[in-house]
């Protein structure tokens, strides 16, 4: 495949030389009913309000082409070292199932069988858990488990599982509660401990590598505690297990009831799908919920096979963001779904995408001259109407939009008031601030006036699952992938994540001279 920066080809060249669009003009309903696309899981991508006309789809379509994105999807999809900065392969794909059908093979094993072979570890551990047959050391079931993690250890699991839960309690689905630890404040770690019932609760140490700081350092606050425990035949080994990779001090540690592995072809940010999810998830709702969501992931990543981009909604969401942020110069989406279980998601697709395609130079080492990754926030409607909406409609800066949402709720309790469910009322919030954020409104006053002409688009289901939870994620991960790709990124390392993590060290060392370090360290220790 030819990687090649983006202002280097005549695609790009062909979408600056072409006119812009009017959301307000272009949006009919008939445009709604047309510019929609099958996801998996169940889930629908629609673009209807978005920019682009069939004239500018069409010159996305050709740029896609001639970056051969699809082709280098598959190229990542076969094992290729697409990780140019760490010489890795990227194979958090595989972990779902393997798209195209083709053997993968690192460090002398399948990487396939590696992963079922994990699957399996992980589904007879979570049935033992859960049904009783392993319980803690002084024979009571296990009723809570904790994840101690940081960063993509933490942020998307996290979200998962919160995300999953009114559907378990809705569909009667058995759970486990689960905790999770993943700043080094010890006031995160604390506010979390006084909370466990430590002889029923089971601990999950995340840490690829086995050295990660605030991690072990939580590790270790919650091992001085369990020590220091009045209660009698408390063992700490019989309360935690880890995920790391096969080579981590972490594997093979006595004090560790179970090991599930990793490895170092599945970034942080990508690894929800692997033990770094499945153990957590499997216990908290069953293994059966954590393989549907794997199913959900894979349909999706099956879909994103697809060359055209009409038919292929994240490629086609990665073509329409790039052109919000190269060619209309938007530098932030807002993130916001339309449902409380997904809370914590747009933080998870912060890192996400914030982590992978906030670079500067490309795929060779070379400096570029565009803008890449864009800003990315947002909050669950309808809080956020009544916090920064205000900005979104009046604002000065135009910032894009992706709505999520739902026809039904997960709990199932739900009652009419004023004619209406509160689900029905929360999706007529949905609807409008579509059409709000496109048409605008015209006034007399000023202070009343709504430009308009903000775009949107719109992920949307029947239900949250773990299908479409899946999907949901498998398509903002090929999102980030097909932008990356587009830029001449590599979006799998984190470079800019260790500068202060090295500097911290030194800091912890007594700063080694370094006088501007100790100066500010001087304020705070």
């Amino acid at each position: 495949m030819k990687y090649v920066n983006l202002d280097r080809t005549e695609g790009y060249k062909a979408l600056l030389a072409a006119g812009k669009c009017s959301v307000k003009e272009l949006l009919t309903p008939e445009r709604v009913r047309k510019n929609d696309i099958k996801l998996g899981g169940g889930l629908r991508y629609n673009w209807a309000a978005m920019p682009v006309s069939d004239a500018i789809a069409g010159k996305l379509q050709a740029l896609a082409d001639e970056e051969e994105l699809v082709g280098k999807y598959k190229e990542l999809l076969s094992g290729a070292v697409m990780n140019t900065g760490e010489k890795r392969l990227v194979l958090h794909h595989l972990t779902r199932g393997n798209v195209l059908g083709k053997k993968v093979t690192a460090d002398g094993e399948d990487k396939e069988e590696f992963y079922k072979e994990e699957l399996r570890k992980i589904e007879k551990f979570s049935d033992d858990v859960r049904s009783g047959k392993i319980k803690g050391s002084t024979g009571k079931e296990i009723t809570t488990v904790c994840q101690i993690g940081i960063g993509g250890s933490d942020l998307g699991p996290r979200a998962l599982y919160l995300a999953l839960r009114g559907w378990a309690d809705g569909n009667g689905v058995k759970q486990l509660k689960a905790e999770f630890i993943s700043n080094v404040d010890p006031d995160d770690a604390a506010e979390v401990i006084k909370r466990l019932d430590f002889e029923r609760t089971l601990f999950i140490l995340v840490s690829k590598s086995g050295t990660t700081q605030e991690t072990l350092t939580n590790r270790d606050l919650v091992l001085e505690t369990l020590k220091s425990s009045p209660v009698e035949g408390l063992v700490p080994s019989k309360h935690m297990v880890a995920v790391t990779s096969k080579t981590s001090p972490l594997a093979k540690d006595d004090s560790m009831l179970a090991a599930f592995f990793m490895d170092d072809y599945i970034g942080g940010r990508y690894s929800s799908t692997s033990a770094v999810g499945g153990v957590v998830l499997s216990l908290a709702y069953g293994f059966d919920t954590f393989r549907a969501l794997l199913d959900g992931a894979h349909e999706e990543d099956v879909l994103s096979t697809e060359k055209d981009i009409t038919k292929n909604g994240a490629l086609m969401d990665a073509m329409i963001g790039f052109y919000l942020r190269n060619i209309l110069g938007y530098p932030a989406t807002a993130i916001l779904p339309y449902s409380q279980a997904l809370s914590r998601f747009p933080a998870h697709l912060q890192q996400l995408d914030m982590e992978s395609n906030g670079k500067h130079v490309s795929r060779s080492g070379e400096k570029i001259s565009y803008p890449t990754g864009p800003v990315i926030f947002g909050e669950p409607g309808t809080n956020g109407q009544h916090s920064f909406y205000q900005l979104l409609h009046q604002g000065t800066d135009i910032v894009p939009l992706q709505f999520i949402g739902f026809r039904k709720c997960q709990y199932g309790k739900d009652i009419v008031t004023a004619g209406s469910y509160s689900q029905t009322k929360l999706n007529a919030n949905l609807s409008a601030q579509i059409a709000a954020f496109a048409r605008g409104k015209e006034d007399g006053n000023p202070n009343k006036e709504f430009d308009g002409n903000r775009p949107s688009s719109l992920i949307y289901g029947d239900e949250l699952t773990p299908q479409s939870l899946g999907a949901l994620l498998a398509h903002y991960e090929n999102k980030v992938m097909f932008q990356g790709f587009i830029w001449n990124l590599n979006s799998f390392d984190q470079e800019g994540v260790q500068l202060g993590k090295v500097l911290a060290k030194k800091v912890l060392a007594g700063c080694e001279g370094d006088e501007l370090l100790k100066a500010y360290a001087d304020l705070l220790i």
